[in-house]
């Protein structure tokens, strides 16, 4: 790569690599506590961001405190009739193309082979304004969350929970996946007591919803590698896909999700993952939409027994 050309891979790690690293003694990973937060849409067309895009405007709205989760391009905001403010900074997200190449053959092979085409994906950057960075448009008021008491049955977390048709064992004081048996093990729900920031309820669902994670991993869903020792890359991977899927499903269901006291033992291998490779956090980012995807496709899963 020529010195000093723009990669959007490098960019957009490097500030989640900052924003972790803002008070590693606390143990804390940027997208945990936001998740509370609405996901981010684009204001012009209403979709939701999803994957590395979710991540990378999520943790920017926190540092920025914007009071709204809609983005959108320069572009789209002229669109709209608004209008970025001068000396406003964008935000990077990505997005991927395809390029389709024609392959050059001699004369002597045959046409079939000479029509031979392949596609290559190539990553583009491009920059969003937030709703609170532009002048010319109403903003959104953002709905609030209403959290019930810790004991309370969420209604529709309870079926999401029910069509992946998960083994999921509750007892005893740990949380896991079991991959070689293919079960869940989860505490009691009156084990989850609350904290003066959060509920029984929002820790013993948001560790549901990572124990689900790595559920879908299993080589008959998901087919996710293992890691053969704890830490290692794989393991740690893993552990990455499964706090991020966890966040996306807790964005998608309305939970608030606890901090987890393993993510002390990870947080280190997170950054070293990502500061050896910019292209980590993308992937773990696809990894976990994908496994939220399915999650939340429940028994339209195929192979979701």
């Amino acid at each position: 790569m020529t010195e000093g050309k723009f990669d959007i891979h490098t960019e957009i790690t490097n500030r989640i690599v900052a924003a972790i690293e803002k008070g590693p003694s606390k143990f804390e990973l940027p997208w945990t506590k936001m998740a509370s937060r609405q996901a981010p849409k684009n204001a012009t067309t209403g979709k939701t961001y999803r994957g590395i895009n979710w991540l990378m405007l999520t943790i920017i709205a926190e540092e920025q405190a914007y009071p709204t989760s809609q983005w959108a391009t320069f572009k789209q905001w002229q669109q709209v009739g608004a209008k970025v403010r001068k000396g406003e900074k964008g935000a990077p997200i990505v997005f991927y193309k395809q390029l389709e190449i024609t392959n050059d053959k001699s004369e002597s092979v045959s046409e079939t082979e000479a029509s031979d085409t392949r596609k290559i994906g190539f990553a583009k950057a491009s920059w969003c304004f937030n709703a609170a960075q532009v002048e010319g448009y109403e903003v959104e008021q953002p709905v609030e969350l209403v959290n019930p008491s810790c004991f309370d049955r969420l209604v529709n977390v309870e079926k999401m929970i029910e069509a992946t048709r998960a083994d999921i064992r509750y007892g005893g004081d740990r949380a896991f996946y079991q991959r070689e048996e293919d079960f869940i093990q989860i505490p009691e729900m009156p084990r989850f007591v609350g904290t003066a920031t959060m509920t029984g309820q929002e820790a013993f669902y948001s560790t549901i919803c990572h124990e689900l994670v790595h559920h879908s991993g299993a080589p008959h869903r998901l087919n996710r590698e293992k890691g053969k020792r704890f830490c290692d890359r794989p393991y740690c991977f893993e552990e990455l896909i499964a706090t991020l899927g966890e966040a996306f499903l807790c964005v998608e269901l309305g939970i608030t999700p606890t901090e987890r006291e393993d993510h002390a033992q990870y947080i280190g291998q997170y950054v070293q993952l990502m500061k050896a490779d910019n292209r980590v956090i993308f992937q773990a980012a696809s990894a976990a939409a994908q496994a939220t995807h399915y999650i939340l496709g429940g028994a339209k899963n195929v192979g979701g027994e």
